[in-house]
């Protein structure tokens, strides 16, 4: 909605009048600015639309993730470096169902610019071994799997991972 350097001036705006609020003893005033001064740093590091969109996927709604991401015009110079990565890593996801060439673009680019969450690392290097296995690079293929698999500290990927591994035996 907003640029990132915008949200961090409306924040600091927010906490000037908080704190002059504090000097004219509208103490209740002063603090309640001053908590809502997070809402826009909260906002900084966690872009809206990529929120939203990640909400939409959820749902399994393809089509809202893409409207939301739709909002985010330049993503170079609208996102922080992190949330690139999550852009390329949504877009990526969408892509993995119809298109995975586009997808295998954005999920090397996602993982260039780095995720925060290790799970979320291990699934686009799953999606990344996969389209290695459909164009049979067997190699890459099992680097990308033993990768994502240390990364997967919960478990949660075991059963596709372990399915892919039976499968290049195939190969």
């Amino acid at each position: 909605m907003f640029h990132r350097n915008i949200k961090l001036i409306i924040a600091g705006l927010i906490i000037a009048t908080g704190i002059w609020q504090f000097t004219e003893s509208n103490i209740g005033n002063g603090i309640f600015l001053i908590l809502l001064s997070a809402i826009p740093i909260f906002l900084y590091f966690k872009n809206e639309f990529i929120l939203l969109a990640f909400l939409k996927l959820r749902k399994q709604d393809f089509e809202g993730a893409k409207k939301w991401l739709a909002y985010i015009k330049n993503p170079e110079t609208a996102l922080v470096q992190k949330q690139q990565g999550y852009f390329n890593y949504l877009h990526g996801i969408m892509l993995s169902q119809t298109n995975i060439n586009k997808a295998e673009k954005y999920f090397r680019k996602a993982i260039e610019l780095g995720l925060s969450m290790d799970m979320d690392l291990a699934v686009a290097k799953l999606n990344l071994a996969g389209v290695a296995m459909t164009r049979r690079r067997k190699l890459e293929a099992t680097s990308l799997l033993n990768e994502a698999k240390k990364l997967d500290k919960q478990n949660m990927l075991k059963d596709q991972i372990v399915m892919m591994k039976e499968q290049m035996k195939k190969i």
